[in-house]
């Protein structure tokens, strides 16, 4: 134990700079604990005396809340009073309607009370969903409300129902007369604390009393579940009132922590006995007087960096004192471990030590050139000067660890130039290694932001990497990449069309390492490379290697075989009469491990493999099953509508196929609608053509999908056998806000029943689209507004409870009515 302060001892006596520097640092030392003991105790004494001004604006922060919530249920009672077909129920005294009235009105706002009162306030009819013992519970709460309703017009108070802290108005109903009250209440939600401790930093806890209990309960509070137990758990009255003080701070202690607390009555009465309603406001007395941590952190930090200048000016002071040989000795041992970029010290000395640290100076220099030529050549390109293949790997891996830590984002942009080798058997490796060194400088001008790094890969391979990039985004600057290639590349007096295949790949969407990164970045400009279709971002249903599709296959199979495929039916609507005339048929994978799969995740690459003329078939059989059984349901006339792929179109045998399960089932062409995007009958214009026609002679109606967003001409379209156009939603969701997008829906419609088409919008989320699209005098509807994808087995229910909504119970197609909103 005396072995330490020996060799302490011994050291100052050593050292005048050590001694120099342990007093000034001491000294430092103790000033700044004597400041901070003074802060300490200004701040304890300023907590303590400014919190009870905190408690009493806290309690009328809760007043104001309470009341605001009140003015609220009274303007929802007042709504409800106002309602003409609630008078109108009330005057033929229909006393199912006005129950059920009330019930709809209480469920909308989340009242758990609702009743009416005849205008001598005696109890006339309350919500269906209240119990058999209503009358009798709403009798002391109607007497409680009938005295301030005789003198304000109307009456509000907390109070106990259902042992639930609720807010209950009492409005009256004239037309113009008085005819009734209205009696709402609504319990206080947990969001009445969240709001008091937002607003004023403070915990708020509702207590309960039924009437008849001596203690109290907690409803709902800020506090931890321990301390609100301890707070109200077999409290009395008596001990909670005394809490509410209007010139001292009371004091509790809930699990170990010191709370200041207030309480306020929330009920309008507070006897005996009788049911009521009591806030407690609190405040952590311990943490109001803990120093703050922004001071303390300020005060550790300015003690550092009081440590910091005492002991620069220590060191500087003992420096003439200790030999400036060990600075250089230092300075070699820097050397050997490799830091060529420090100077060396004592350069400004004319004398012997100077001559030396200059000769230090001069190796460490030659040493760095060195060092840098060699790095130069690992690390960079020498004929673009840029980046090379282990350079730009570092630089994406520790872009990753940074974009980790930040929870960014980044992109890898790859590209391969077209017809390169071809550049170099015809012109030459010279104006090859010239066009490179080009296409380096376009890359630099069309896609380096700050913090973007271009580099070359090898041969006629280039990356970019685009940090705090997501997909949408580096998908814009490979578009500018592709566009910079619209451009001849002119050399030595040649002219060269260049273009590339690019492709990109994003962390963490796409990879979570360096490597399947830049992997699956090169997977999608090869893609990219053979689709010649522009920039493309990496999907896992074009990676033939990716883990996730490597059973994809086999298990569609199994799918298939084993009836893990679902039928699911989105609703078609007839806009001039809102009559169910048709659904669209989508497929859902229940699979057994991994839940329901979304069609994203293997749609795409079942139409890459051509498996999806499996599950075309499938779909079409299942519709056509369960057709029959909607119709036996009362459905008639339903048309169901399905999807082709392209590899459908492109099945010279798919028109004997579908006629095969015609003929199984029984089912007659004309029920189903096959659905073509754009793109799929472009792919093979005439071989398309010749599959539509066999289909459209067999009785099938023909759809046009997504029209809008392909690029079909009109001269094929209006040789097509199609019946209808379907209007992507991409134009239909913008057209209630985009002048726009209105237009081109109207101009679709126009252009279709010039040709004698039907047209269908997709896509209606709201009533105001659906208006719109009835004024344009499109023909059907398809949205969320009426209905999302549901079971097959739901479907029925479903048009009957639409049909119930409408005003159209038991309605056919071949029927007109008014359309109810």
């Amino acid at each position: 134990m005396n072995r330490l302060p020996a060799a302490l001892s011994r050291m100052l006596n050593r050292s005048i700079g050590t001694r120099i520097v342990a007093l000034s640092l001491g000294l430092l030392l103790l000033v700044q604990v004597a400041s901070f003991s003074a802060i300490q105790s200004g701040l304890n004494h300023h907590a303590r005396t400014t919190l009870p001004e905190k408690l009493r604006v806290g309690e009328r922060v809760l007043q104001s809340l309470i009341e605001h919530q009140a003015q609220t249920l009274s303007d929802s009672a007042a709504l409800l009073a106002a309602d003409y077909g609630f008078r109108s129920a009330l005057a033929s005294n229909d006393a199912d309607t006005i129950a059920s009235v009330l019930d709809n009105h209480g469920a909308r706002i989340g009242a758990t009370t609702a009743a009416l009162l005849d205008p001598d306030f005696r109890l006339r009819s309350t919500a269906e969903s209240a119990g058999a013992n209503a009358a009798q519970e709403l009798a002391p709460l109607i007497e409680r409300l009938v005295r301030q309703a005789r003198v304000r017009g109307q009456a509000s108070d907390v109070t106990v129902v259902g042992g639930q802290a609720t807010q209950v108005v009492l409005v009256p109903v004239k037309a113009p007369v008085l005819v009734g009250w209205v009696l709402l209440g609504l319990p206080l939600s947990p969001q009445l604390a969240s709001e008091m401790q937002q607003l004023s930093a403070l915990h708020l806890s509702v207590l309960v009393r039924p009437a008849g209990s001596p203690t109290w309960q907690s409803r709902m509070s800020t506090l931890p579940a321990e301390a609100t137990r301890t707070l109200s758990d077999g409290a009395p009255s008596d001990a909670l009132a005394a809490l509410r003080s209007n010139e001292q701070l009371r004091e509790v202690m809930l699990q170990g922590e010191d709370f200041g607390v207030r309480a306020h009555w929330l009920s309008g009465e507070q006897h005996a006995g009788g049911a009521a309603v009591l806030g407690l406001v609190s405040i952590s007395v311990d943490e109001a007087v803990r120093t703050p941590a922004a001071l303390q952190l300020g005060l550790l930090l300015i003690t550092a960096l009081g440590v910091v200048v005492f002991a620069v000016g220590s060191v500087f002071t003992a420096r003439h004192v200790v030999t400036p040989l060990q600075s250089l000795a230092a300075a070699a041992e820097r050397l050997g471990e490799g830091d060529y970029a420090t100077p060396m010290g004592g350069l400004q000395r004319n004398d012997e030590i100077g001559e030396l640290a200059h000769a230090f100076e001069r190796m460490r220099v030659r040493v760095a050139e060195k060092q840098n030529e060699v790095l130069q050549l690992a690390y960079w390109d020498p004929l673009t000067g840029l980046p090379n293949r282990a350079r730009f790997r570092d630089a994406v891996r520790q872009a990753i660890e940074a974009a980790r830590s930040t929870g960014s984002a980044l992109a890898v942009v790859m590209l391969d130039l077209d017809r390169f080798k071809h550049v170099n058997d015809v012109l030459g490796y010279r104006f090859g290694d010239l066009m490179l060194s080009r296409v380096a400088e376009r890359l630099k001008q069309h896609a380096v932001r700050n913090g973007d790094l271009v580099a070359r890969l090898g041969g006629d391979e280039f990356a970019v990497l685009l940090r705090g990039a997501d997909a949408a985004s580096a998908l814009t600057v490979a578009r500018r990449i592709a566009g910079s290639f619209d451009d001849a590349m002119a050399l030595d007096g040649q002219t060269v069309d260049m273009g590339a295949g690019i492709g990109l790949a994003c962390w963490p969407q796409h990879a979570d390492e360096v490597d399947n990164l830049l992997s699956r970045a090169e997977v999608a400009m090869y893609t990219a490379k053979r689709r010649s279709d522009g920039p493309l971002v990496y999907d896992s249903a074009i990676d033939a290697s990716s883990a996730q599709t490597l059973s994809l296959l086999t298990e569609l199979r199994h799918a298939v075989e084993h009836h893990e495929l679902r039928l699911y039916l989105q609703p078609k609507l007839a806009l001039a009469t809102g009559v169910v005339e048709g659904a669209e048929c989508l497929m859902r994978w229940q699979h057994p491990q991994r839940g329901m799969v979304p069609p994203m995740q293997f749609i795409p690459y079942a139409e890459q493999t051509g498996f999806i003329r499996v599950l075309t078939l499938w779909l079409f059989e299942e519709a056509a099953r369960q057709w029959l059984q909607l119709m036996a349901e009362g459905l008639d006339a339903l048309v169901l509508a399905i999807n082709l792929s392209t590899r459908d179109l492109m099945d010279t045998e798919l028109p004997a196929k579908f006629d095969a399960l015609l003929l199984r089932h029984q089912v007659p062409a004309e029920a189903f609608c096959l659905e073509i995007t754009e793109s799929a009958i472009m792919d093979d214009p005439q071989r398309a053509q010749a599959t539509l026609e066999r289909l459209a002679s067999m009785g099938f109606k023909l759809s046009i999908d997504d029209f809008g967003t392909g690029y079909s001409s009109l001269a094929y379209l209006k040789r097509l056998p199609v019946d209808e156009l379907k209007i992507d939603k991409s134009f239909v969701m913008g057209m209630e806000r985009d002048a726009d997008d209105a237009k081109i829906v109207r101009s679709t419609i126009d252009l279709a029943h010039n040709l004698g088409l039907r047209v269908v919008a997709e896509g209606v989320e709201n009533a105001a689209v659906w208006d719109m699209l009835r004024d344009l005098q499109c023909d059907t509807a398809q949205g969320f507004h009426m209905g999302k994808p549901m079971p097959v087995n739901e479907f029925c229910a479903w048009s009957l409870a639409w049909a119930t909504r409408q005003g159209l119970p038991g309605l056919t197609r071949g029927e007109q009515p008014t359309l109810l909103h």
